[in-house]
């Protein structure tokens, strides 16, 4: 995906203004409104496997965060709450009082920061291959984050997927986004931050933990631990998974999701 445009990329895309941002958009379908939190080094697009299985009955959105995709946003250093806040501008936007979100990985963290500064705009939280504080992720997190991208784009292939998931990668993970190097280091930036251990009973909403078990950039333990700590929250293990769940075991995750909604599976 080219770095720095500002025109959508498909006719799926659209642009919101939500807040002080020019927002990417995908919002597809109708029904119960859902809303997709791309990881750290994804972007909106990262869902089209998992939006594929959701079905009818579910108004699936996803966008770009800050420094991701087609959003445009100030050159500016920004924190956690600032990307929590630009979620509710975007629910503005979109004329919905609250959503469901599901998160993935680091949008897994921007919703948990949601849920805890914007309770009332949050129905529930589905959080995959997250964690709740960078403190589980580090080492693995900085030694992909010191590769350049196309290292990256080899290397990520080994903790994203199981062995038996890795041939239709084709040796390569497809939804890392290239970035410049100055959106690169807002991101690393923020990313550091996250830390809500002392928080997760705080959080109110009815939550659904997806972690696999082999997850080697969010260690399973850190799932274990907010489901033992949010008071409403049930975790369901992937045996074996790694990172990209939410891609290689689309259909399952989608299945889930939609049980847990209270969605009908026709």
């Amino acid at each position: 995906m080219p770095d720095d445009t500002t025109a959508p990329a498909d006719p799926t895309t659209s642009i919101v203004r939500a807040g002080d941002l020019e927002v990417g958009i995908i919002d597809s379908g109708s029904g119960v409104p859902l809303v997709l939190v791309h990881g750290g080094e994804s972007d909106r697009t990262q869902f089209t496997a998992l939006r594929a299985h959701l079905g009818p009955g579910i108004r699936v959105i996803s966008y770009d965060q800050r420094d991701s995709g087609v959003t445009v946003n100030p050159p500016v250093l920004y924190t956690m709450s600032d990307l929590a806040d630009d979620l509710v501008h975007l629910l503005d936007a979109l004329d919905l009082p609250s959503a469901h979100l599901l998160g993935t990985s680091f949008g897994g963290a921007v919703a948990q920061h949601v849920a805890l500064r914007h309770p009332e705009r949050v129905a529930s939280l589905i959080l995959v291959a997250t964690s709740p504080s960078y403190f589980f992720e580090g080492a693995a997190i900085d030694e992909l984050l010191s590769m350049t991208h196309e290292e990256r784009q080899r290397s990520a292939v080994d903790f994203f997927f199981t062995p038996e998931g890795r041939p239709a990668q084709g040796g390569r993970v497809s939804v890392l986004t290239k970035r410049s190097p100055d959106k690169n280091a807002r991101r690393e930036h923020v990313i550091r931050q996250h830390e809500v251990r002392d928080r997760l009973a705080e959080i109110s909403v009815p939550t659904l933990i997806v972690h696999g078990t082999e997850d080697r950039l969010a260690p399973y333990a850190g799932a274990v631990l907010m489901e033992q700590q949010i008071p409403n929250a049930q975790l369901k293990a992937i045996g074996g998974g790694r990172h990209a769940i939410a891609q290689e075991f689309a259909d399952t995750i989608a299945l889930w999701v939609r049980e847990f909604l209270g969605v009908d599976a026709t």
